[in-house]
C-alpha cells in the first residue's frame, strides 16, 4: 500500500512563505501527475497546482503568481513553494498522485495564515 508523506506546513503572517512536499512511501510505480489540492473550512476541496510527467503545469488562478509547483523525477517528491500568503490561504493542503490505475491522496497538512 503506497502511502503520500507530506510535510512543510505549520502557522505563518500574512505575506510569509512556507514550502510543502510530499512524497510516495515507495517509488516503484508510475506517476502521470502530482499535485496539491486544499479544503478551508466549509468549502470544497480545490486543485491549487499540479504538474504531470510532461510538466504541464496548472494554477488555480488564486494562487498565481505566489505559489510555484516543482518536482523532483528522481525521488518522486513534489514539492510547492508558496509566497506572499494571504489569510485565504488558510486550509488543510493535500497531496495527490495520479499514477497508471489510480490516485492516491496524503493525510493532508495544516496551513494556517495569521493576519
Amino acid at each position: 500500500q503506497v502511502q503520500l508523506v507530506e510535510s512543510g506546513g505549520g502557522l505563518v503572517q500574512a505575506g510569509g512563505s512556507l514550502r510543502l512536499s510530499c512524497a510516495p512511501s515507495r517509488s516503484t510505480f508510475s506517476i502521470r501527475s502530482m499535485g496539491w489540492y486544499r479544503q478551508a473550512p466549509g468549502k470544497q476541496r480545490e486543485l491549487v497546482a499540479s504538474i504531470t510527467n510532461g510538466d504541464r503545469i496548472n494554477y488555480a488562478e488564486s494562487v498565481k503568481g505566489r505559489f510555484t509547483i516543482s518536482r523532483d523525477n528522481a525521488k518522486n517528491t513534489v514539492f510547492l513553494q508558496m509566497n506572499s500568503l494571504k489569510s485565504e490561504d488558510t486550509a488543510v493542503y493535500y497531496c495527490h498522485v495520479l499514477s497508471l490505475t489510480r490516485d492516491y491522496w496524503g493525510q493532508g497538512t495544516q496551513v494556517t495564515v495569521s493576519s
